[in-house]
This record gives structure tokens, C-alpha cells and sequence, in this order.
């Protein structure tokens, strides 16, 4: 016979074992990010009703080679489906940030000269505009007017 605290043990180790799988599913093929919109989402709409928006996403990274800062960018293929990307469709627009989360794809291919091709893309589950239009047209103004 089991004495209490044994018992408490065991359901507490049956807990964080369960807590702990639930986290690591929950973090399987997740990505999260930041950037600029490179172009305008392209909408599709397919015989089937199902709708994609397409578009790409810009990420920097900055950091020191011989104590001289670097920036680099880096382009992202981003897909939306179904009520994401009429979401797109409607909020987003070249030059907005954004921060997004979804799920890796790979696809490979073939060519018309028989190479294989492969690609990986992100597949947006949820997206939230960091800076609406009206703060990008503001930025715009002000560098226009700095130009001139």
C-alpha cells in the first residue's frame, strides 16, 4: 500500500510528464517573426473557395565583423490561407511591419529540365501590424522632404 506522499509523487511526476508533452508538441515547427513587407500580398482565389495570399517578408540582422557593424536581410516566402489571408488582403500593404507566427513548409520540385528544386516557406497561422499606414505615410513624407 502506497503511502500518501507516494501517492502525491506520483501524480505530480504523471502531471509534468503530461505538462511536458503538451509543451514540446506545442513547440514543434513554430516560427515566429518580425519584418517588413517587401510587396503587396497577391491574392488568389481557387475553384475550390480556398483563398492564398502570398507575399515576402524582410528580417535584418545586425552584428559586428572587426568592430564594424554589418546589417543583413534576409527574404522570407510567407503564405496565408483561408480567413488569414483575407486578413492580409485587407490590412496589409508594402513597407508595413509586422510580426507573425506560423509553421515551416518545405516543397520541392521538379523543372521542366528535370532538376529537382527545393524551397521552404512560411505558413501563417496569426499576424499582428506593428505600424499602420498612417505612421509608414508620415516616414515617407519626412524623407521626401529631407530629399528635396
Amino acid at each position: 500500500m502506497q503511502s500518501q506522499f507516494e501517492t502525491k509523487r506520483c501524480r505530480t511526476t504523471q502531471f509534468l510528464s503530461t505538462l511536458n508533452l503538451y509543451n514540446m508538441n506545442a513547440l514543434r515547427n513554430k516560427v515566429s517573426m518580425i519584418g517588413r513587407l517587401g510587396a503587396n500580398p497577391e491574392v488568389v482565389t481557387f475553384e475550390s473557395g480556398k483563398t492564398l495570399a502570398r507575399f515576402t517578408l524582410a528580417t535584418n540582422e545586425s552584428f559586428k565583423v572587426n568592430g564594424v557593424w554589418q546589417e543583413q536581410t534576409q527574404w522570407h516566402t510567407i503564405n496565408g490561407w483561408g480567413k488569414v489571408a483575407q486578413r492580409m488582403q485587407k490590412s496589409l500593404h508594402k513597407g508595413q511591419e509586422i510580426m507573425l507566427e506560423g509553421r515551416l513548409v518545405n516543397q520541392n520540385y521538379e523543372t521542366k529540365a528535370g532538376e529537382k528544386r527545393y524551397s521552404t516557406l512560411i505558413e501563417v497561422t496569426e499576424f499582428l501590424v506593428l505600424k499602420p499606414n498612417t505612421e509608414i505615410a508620415k516616414e515617407k513624407s519626412f524623407q521626401e522632404s529631407k530629399n528635396n
